[in-house]
Order: C-alpha cells, then structure tokens, then sequence
C-alpha cells in the first residue's frame, strides 16, 4: 500500500484489476465530465488522479489536454498501460503522492477516488491536490456520495465523505462549481466540485 488508501480497497483493485477495468471502459460515456472538462479546463498539462484503467486520461489526452495517469494499484495501473499506451502512467497514491512535484500541471482531475480513503486522509489529500495545480489551474474533483461507512462484496470502501472538510480543505481556491449529481456515466451519485487554484 502506499500513502493512506484503504488497504482492503486496493488488493481489490489488484486482484481484480481486469474486470474493473473492462467494467470502466465499457460504461457509458461520461458525458457531464467531458462537457465540464472543456467548459472549466485550460489546454496543458493535466493530471489524472486515481485514473483506473485510463479512460480518462486517454480521453483527456486526445482532446488537448495532454494527461498524466497516476494510480497506487499496480494492477490497474498495467491494465491502463496496455489499454492506452500513448498515455504516460507512473504509481502515486493520495494523501501523499509521493514524486509528484507541487504547481505541476494546469489542470487536475480526481474522479471518484477520495471515497476509499481512510477519513483521516480526506483533508491530506485534498490539500495535496491543490497543490500539484498550477497557479490559476484548476482542479476537478468527485467522490461517491454515501450516508455511513460501507464495503461493497469486493471489501472496497466506500467511506462517507464529508463535504464541508473537502471545501475547508479547498483553502483559497476559488470554488466554480459544487454539487450532487448523478453521473452520466455510472449511475452513482457524487458529488462534484470544481475550484480555481489563486494565481
């Protein structure tokens, strides 16, 4: 394990990286994320946090906005190689995400990822985001809304994240967007939010 990610979440995603994988790259287009990406993001360097299987970063990298894949599960991380070889992936888990130098990329997506932190890391890593944004780059982040702590059959977590200590996490980032939605392309609801980093 590295950084602070729920342990019995990512030997989840190692021992089942495949099927996740196929699970990701087969659902419905995220429509809403693509639209808000084109709508809040700045062409340039952009990175894909907790990326999965690479759908993302390969989408964000065919549209301008050249991405960087970061994911603590080697499994999946191999998965997203082979899928997407044109995209560059490295390993880094929040809170920490160790390598990653601060004020790097212009843009910085978090797709449903803070939700399989151990509580204690929620703050951590957002602050951390923040972070690796450029100034004046913006930041993108979604998590899975749920009302307690629970495990899917899988024993991931699905912790329940507290809203108001991600936005106090947010320092003076501007806050664009925030809100709860269904996403397009699971079906899930998250919650969304979109914050401008001070130049």
């Amino acid at each position: 394990m590295m950084g602070s990610m729920d342990t019995e979440t990512l030997q989840a995603y190692d021992s089942g990286a495949a099927g996740y994988a196929n699970d990701w790259e087969t659902q419905p287009a995220g429509t809403d994320l693509r639209e808000l990406v084109r709508t809040y993001f700045t062409p340039g360097p952009t990175a894909d946090v907790g990326c999965g299987s690479g759908r993302d970063a390969a989408w964000l990298t065919a549209n301008g906005f050249p991405a960087v894949g970061f994911e603590p599960s080697a499994g999946l991380r191999a998965e997203a190689e082979r899928r997407h070889p044109e995209v560059e992936f490295h390993p880094a888990a929040l809170p920490d995400l160790e390598g990653v130098p601060g004020s790097s990329f212009l843009n910085v997506l978090c797709e449903t990822v803070l939700m399989h932190l151990e509580p204690a890391a929620v703050a951590p890593a957002v602050r951390r985001l923040v972070d690796i944004v450029m100034p004046a780059g913006v930041l993108y982040l979604t998590w899975r809304v749920s009302a307690s702590d629970q495990r899917d059959d899988a024993g991931r977590l699905y912790a329940a994240v507290d809203a108001t200590t991600v936005k106090d996490a947010l320092g003076t980032a501007e806050v664009l967007l925030d809100e709860e939605v269904t996403s397009a392309s699971s079906g899930k609801t998250i919650h969304r939010l979109i914050a401008r980093k001070r130049a």
